[in-house]
């Protein structure tokens, strides 16, 4: 199983990224998954799921309104849209496979003036 972040970068506050995690070694679309963030000093913490077939989708309260998840099941990648940066949503942003627990090695989102 192996999971690839892209898309990372700086960007200024009210900007937009779109993050991109590749999978592959596995069925991707047997699997749920999701994106999670860890902040410096702060622990891991969920940020968006989508279900296997990407029907299903739920958010943190942080980024609801902000975040868009979606998944492409024929590219076997899962993508989050991010508008309207804060500079608390700076983190390590780390893809996850539910069905196998297995986590990419993550991508640094900087939002700064």
């Amino acid at each position: 199983v192996q999971l690839v972040e892209s898309g990372g970068g700086l960007v200024q506050p009210g900007g937009s990224l779109r993050l991109s995690c590749a999978a592959s070694g596995f069925t991707f679309s047997s699997s749920a998954m999701s994106w999670y963030r860890q902040a410096p000093g702060k622990e891991r913490e969920l940020v968006a799921i989508i279900g296997s077939a990407g029907g299903s989708k739920n958010y943190a309260d942080s980024v609801k309104g902000r975040f868009t998840v979606s998944r492409d099941n024929a590219k076997n990648t899962v993508y989050l849209q991010m508008n309207s940066l804060k500079v608390e949503d700076t983190a390590v942003y780390y893809c996850h496979a539910h069905l196998f627990n297995a986590w990419g090695q993550g991508t640094l989102v900087t939002v700064s003036s």
